[in-house]
Formats: C-alpha cells, sequence, structure tokens
C-alpha cells in the first residue's frame, strides 16, 4: 500500500489508526496483510442501520455535550459521528447544556420512580410560565417530549423538553403509578385517548409537500388520484389538523369531517 501511495510505512499506520478511531473494525490477516471487516449480510444497508434524523442528532450531540468535558470519550464520539454523518447538526451543533441536564434528570427520575418539578415551564396552550408538578414515565421516540402525570391536572400530558428551565427531581415516590399510560398521537401531534376523528383533505402540491415536511408521520395517510393529493387520517383533537387547514386556506379543502369544518367556521368567526 505504500508503494501504491507513494507515501510511508508510518503514514499507512497512521491512516489505520484513523480508520480504527472512526469506529471501523480492522483486522489483520496476516504478516501485513490487512481487512476492513465486511457487514454481516444479514444487516440492512449501513445508512439505514444508523441513521439519524437531525432531530435525534440533535439530541445525541446533547447528550454527549452533556459529558463532562474531561471524560476520555467525549472527544471520540463526536469525532466518529462528524465522520459518518454529513450533517450541520453533527458537525456545528453545540448542543444545550440545559436540554441535556433536563433529560439526564428526568431518565434518573423515571428509573428511580420519584416526582419532579418541571421549573418555569412555557406552555404554549395556557400561555403561562410556571411550574409544574409532574411524574415522568417516558420519553418520546425522539427525546423532544416527556411522557408525565400532571399531578395537578390529573392526567397524562406530553412536555417538551425545550420549554422546561431545569428539572427538580424531588425526594417523593410516585403516587399515580397506576394511572400512568401513553396516550395516541395523531399526525399533527396532538395526543388523545378514545377513537378520535376520521378527517379526508384535498391537498395542493404545495399543501402536501409542506404537510410531509412538517409532519412526517401523516405521509402513511397520503395519495395522489388523477394529479390531486388526499389526506386521510384519525385525529385527536382539531386544534393541531385545523390551524394547519387555516394556515393553508387556499391549498386544502376539508372533504370529510363536520367537527372539522365546524371548528374552522368558529376560529374564522372569532378571530377574523
Amino acid at each position: 500500500m505504500a508503494d501504491k501511495l507513494d507515501t510511508s510505512y508510518r503514514s499507512i499506520y497512521r491512516y489505520i489508526d484513523t480508520f480504527k478511531e472512526l469506529g471501523f473494525v480492522v483486522e489483520k490477516i496476516h504478516g501485513n496483510v490487512y481487512r476492513l471487516v465486511k457487514t454481516p449480510s444479514h444487516f440492512k444497508d449501513l445508512e439505514k442501520l444508523v441513521y439519524f434524523s437531525d432531530e435525534e442528532a440533535k439530541i445525541v450531540c446533547s447528550l454527549i455535550e452533556g459529558l463532562d468535558s474531561t471524560h476520555a470519550l467525549k472527544a471520540s464520539l463526536y469525532k466518529k459521528l462528524a465522520a459518518v454523518y454529513d450533517l450541520t447538526s453533527i458537525n456545528e451543533f453545540k448542543g444545550s447544556k440545559s436540554n441535556a441536564a433536563c433529560i439526564q434528570a428526568l431518565g434518573n427520575a423515571m428509573e428511580d420512580h420519584k416526582q419532579v418539578v418541571l421549573k418555569n415551564y412555557a406552555s404554549s396552550n395556557s400561555g403561562e410560565v410556571r411550574d409544574r408538578l409532574v411524574e415522568p414515565f417516558g420519553f418520546t421516540n425522539n427525546h423532544i417530549d416527556v411522557w408525565a402525570y400532571d399531578c395537578e391536572k390529573k392526567d397524562n400530558r406530553v412536555f417538551k423538553i425545550p420549554r422546561i428551565e431545569w428539572v427538580d427531581v424531588l425526594t417523593s415516590d410516585w403516587a399515580h403509578e397506576k394511572e400512568h399510560h401513553r396516550k395516541k398521537i395523531d399526525d399533527f401531534r396532538m395526543n388523545y385517548d378514545g377513537d378520535g376523528i376520521k378527517v379526508r383533505l384535498e391537498l395542493s402540491l404545495r399543501a402536501k409537500n409542506l404537510l410531509v415536511e412538517e409532519f412526517p408521520t401523516a405521509e402513511s395517510g397520503l395519495k395522489e388520484e388523477d394529479g390531486k393529493w388526499y389526506y386521510e387520517g384519525t385525529i385527536g383533537k382539531l386544534e393541531g389538523v385545523g390551524r394547519f387547514c387555516i394556515g393553508l386556506a387556499g391549498d386544502v379543502k376539508v372533504l370529510e369531517g363536520d367537527e372539522l369544518k365546524e371548528y374552522i367556521k368558529e376560529f374564522v368567526k372569532k378571530n377574523f
């Protein structure tokens, strides 16, 4: 290899060490013969096996950022991720120490079955910034939200981690564990119990593109017929899909869903 690349043996060994540092398995067969170990055939494509979305990449980076600066693995983990993923969120994301600390504290509270106070939680629904006493029992898939039992409202809710200033883990144990359960989450990120409301929308190409970009899970409910796009799905609450329809009023037509039509009419009457 040194002869073919017109370089020194020392450089070749540095290249091999670099492969190892970046997470590749370098196997010495015999003498000076090396190979990169092949991925077993029963594995999926590497890209599919370890793909991170931008949101997931940011969470991974924030968790790494939460490690002590002297931790021996911190730089190595950043280096490997940056080498494998050509993502801005991996290469440039600095991570929020506050978010990482909140995730860590919530995870510890779940493991120990402790109540917590979400300090200065900024709720977009109520428009208030105040403390919330909750019992956290699970993260959503992307670790952006946490499932918790709201001790004040006596209900299971999703709380967005970036809206939490910090988490105060209490000494008091869970008192409502039997009531803990994850609700269903519709394509517009609204959680609910029960059967939900069926809706059918006709979308312009612009609305279809925005729907998929903003609400990726809605893609499974999309169909194209005669050059037009249609979305059909079960909605938990009208606020999510309602805001989408109102924001794209000229590009969305409600074909089915009387409750949604009424919601939009009342919203327009009240606000315009």
